[in-house]
C-alpha cells in the first residue's frame, strides 16, 4: 500500500544516509522503524497500582467525620517529634 507522510526534512537525510551506508532503501528503514515501535507498543504494558487492601472492617467508629488531619495525627501519636 502506499501513503504520504510528511517528516522533517533532517530526519529524511539522516534516513537516507543509513539506507545507503547499509545497502538498503529509505522504505525498508521506515518499515523496519514502524514495525520495531508497534512490537515495543505492544509489549509495553500500562501502570498498575497492585493490591494493597488489608482485612478489616473499614473505618473505627470514633474515627468517623474525623478530618485527614486528625486521622493522620492519630496514626503517628507517640512516633516523631
Amino acid at each position: 500500500m502506499k501513503t504520504t507522510i510528511e517528516i522533517p526534512d533532517s530526519l529524511l537525510k539522516e534516513v537516507k544516509n543509513l539506507a545507503l551506508k547499509e545497502h538498503t532503501t529509505v522504505r525498508a528503514v521506515v518499515e523496519e522503524g514502524l514495525r520495531r515501535i508497534v512490537v515495543d507498543r505492544k509489549r509495553a504494558r500500562p501502570f498498575k497500582l497492585r493490591k494493597a487492601s488489608f482485612r478489616g472492617k473499614g473505618m473505627q467508629p470514633r474515627m468517623a467525620g474525623s478530618t485527614w488531619t486528625e486521622i493522620r495525627d492519630t496514626i503517628y501519636q507517640g512516633r516523631g517529634a
